[in-house]
């Protein structure tokens, strides 16, 4: 088997209020093509935890407490040579200090026989 990595998969969670605008950031920087499809997603609702730190600057929450927020995980395809291209535009319109990406290496259909 021949394995090349030509795309991934970006995730990340956002709050919904802000889900349009990190799709947008990130599909106009290229993610979200799939075949003669542009703008390609998958949003998910679900439950977020975290604890700010004493060096925390938290968009939602309170230093030292623990928070359980509404979110939604936000799925696109990217080719490899958009990636930091896509997170970079991500990172300017996501609220959070520090927002949660996953960038996960795919396998194309043709590398199995």
């Amino acid at each position: 088997m021949n394995i090349n990595i030509n795309k991934v998969k970006i995730i990340v969670t956002v709050p919904p209020e802000n889900v349009d605008d990190v799709r947008e950031a990130m599909c106009s920087a290229g993610a979200g093509i799939i075949g003669n499809y542009t703008n390609c997603s998958m949003s998910t609702k679900c439950q977020g935890t975290f604890k700010p730190n004493d060096e925390a600057n938290p968009y939602i929450g309170e230093i030292n407490k623990m928070e359980f927020v509404e979110e939604v995980k936000l799925e696109m395809v990217c080719d490899i040579k958009n990636v930091k291209k896509v997170i970079s535009s991500l990172r300017k319109v996501h609220p959070y200090e520090e927002p949660g990406i996953d960038i996960i290496p795919l396998l194309d259909e043709a590398s199995f026989k």
